[in-house]
């Protein structure tokens, strides 16, 4: 099985080639849909980010105002860093249960996408890693007309993460989404290239089919090994 790596900033268009990967037939396995799924109200992951935050984050219905959790912790890089340690067990197992499903229905192919990917050091468990990069001028201003924020708080929330130039300079594949959107679905097409080629022998053998192969090799191994040790004790008897 190959796990690909998938990552950007903020603004970058990391959601739109997570979007164009599933429209290709290519399962995503998407780190913000479980970090949702983790703060949902009564879980564990919602009562340590309230115990740690204070209740005030909290909605009238019980559930985590996430845009006011999300002004705290964009607007402080220390309290952006203590809800990554609170929730990160609780998005790993996660995100290794998603994972687990895709494999145990045969997906060769499965593309993780995670924001703070090596921030993480997800990264070690995904080759290869591709990052949606876009130069600063072009996010900063992306973000304000997608949030319709103002320029100090955009820029305080693209600061909240590695920068896209320090993302790219580790990456396997980069894609460029500076410009249009046909621009874009040409450049995953050439990715797609990369990524769905046929699997390494390594990669095989974490399959599902790699590991029913290897499973049946054992057991047809153990009862041949059994046949042949009746056989040379028979022998020895008479």
């Amino acid at each position: 099985m190959r796990i690909v790596g998938l990552t950007g900033g903020i603004s970058a268009g990391k959601s739109t080639v997570s979007n164009l990967f599933k429209f290709h037939g290519v399962p995503v396995v998407d780190a913000d849909v479980v970090a949702r799924d983790v703060l949902k109200k009564g879980t564990g992951g919602q009562k340590r980010v309230v115990h740690a935050f204070g209740e005030d984050i909290l909605l009238p219905n019980g559930e985590v105002d996430r845009a006011k959790l999300g002004h705290i912790v964009f607007s402080d890089p220390g309290k952006c860093q203590l809800l990554n340690r609170l929730l990160a067990p609780y998005i790993s197992s996660g995100i290794f249960y998603e994972v687990l499903k895709l494999w145990l229905k045969g997906n060769k192919v499965i593309v993780l996408d995670v924001p703070l990917l090596f921030e993480a050091k997800m990264d070690r468990w995904t080759e290869p890693t591709v990052v949606v990069w876009v130069d600063p001028e072009t996010q900063l201003q992306r973000l304000m007309a997608r949030d319709s924020s103002n320029e100090e708080d955009a820029r305080n929330r693209i600061n909240a993460q590695m920068s896209l130039d320090q993302k790219r300079s580790r990456a396997d594949i980069v894609i460029d989404n500076t410009g249009s959107l046909e621009d874009l679905e040409e450049n995953l097409r050439m990715v797609l290239v990369q990524v769905t080629r046929p699997l390494t022998w390594t990669e095989f053998w974490l399959s599902r089919q790699g590991a029913l192969i290897s499973l049946f090799a054992i057991v047809i191994g153990v009862v041949v090994g059994k046949k042949i040790s009746k056989a040379s004790l028979e022998r020895n008897l008479i």
